[in-house]
């Protein structure tokens, strides 16, 4: 399965189950709205920080020099944000007719244009930080390597004293 499928469908389904819990949370606690919305932005943002992230450091240790590149994060994410995005639209969409879910009650068109556009940033930015994040904290970590490496022995037992 190509890598931006995977990351397309796991959070394009986090994205649905959120919505659904959020769902039954207005329903049952109306007057908690704010912070469950919160919560949920926060959980579907540090997951695309975390997958990021992940792909930053594996890319970075796979390709240790900056200059000669590696793979190409941007793009993968790009696809798996704009697929999850529409993909969370439709089923979101398709799950609000079964009777006792409420996920807005949203048409398909907005499902499959702004809602989607929200998400699709809600997946990609986030995960584009992470990338970076990623790639930054390796690259210290082998420059740190580096310089600890370079160090002169300081080892007495050699000197001629």
């Amino acid at each position: 399965m190509n890598a931006w499928v995977l990351r397309a469908v796991g959070l394009g389904v986090l994205t649905v189950v959120l919505r659904t819990l959020l769902g039954f949370g207005m329903i049952y606690w109306p007057t908690q709205g704010a912070w469950m919305r919160l919560v949920c932005l926060i959980v579907l943002i540090a997951a695309g920080v975390a997958w990021g992230l992940a792909d930053g450091r594996g890319d970075r240790r796979a390709n240790p020099d900056p200059e000669r590149g590696g793979a190409d994060l941007t793009m993968r994410w790009l696809k798996a944000g704009v697929v999850g995005g529409l993909g969370s639209g439709v089923v979101a969409w398709a799950l609000d007719y079964i009777p006792s879910f409420d996920l807005g009650d949203n048409g398909l068109g907005f499902e499959i244009t702004a809602g989607a556009a929200f998400i699709v940033l809600m997946i990609f930015i986030p995960a584009m930080v992470g990338v970076a994040l990623g790639r930054f904290l390796v690259t210290r970590e082998n420059n740190k390597a580096d310089k600890g490496s370079a160090q002169p022995s300081t080892d007495h037992a050699a000197s001629p004293a």
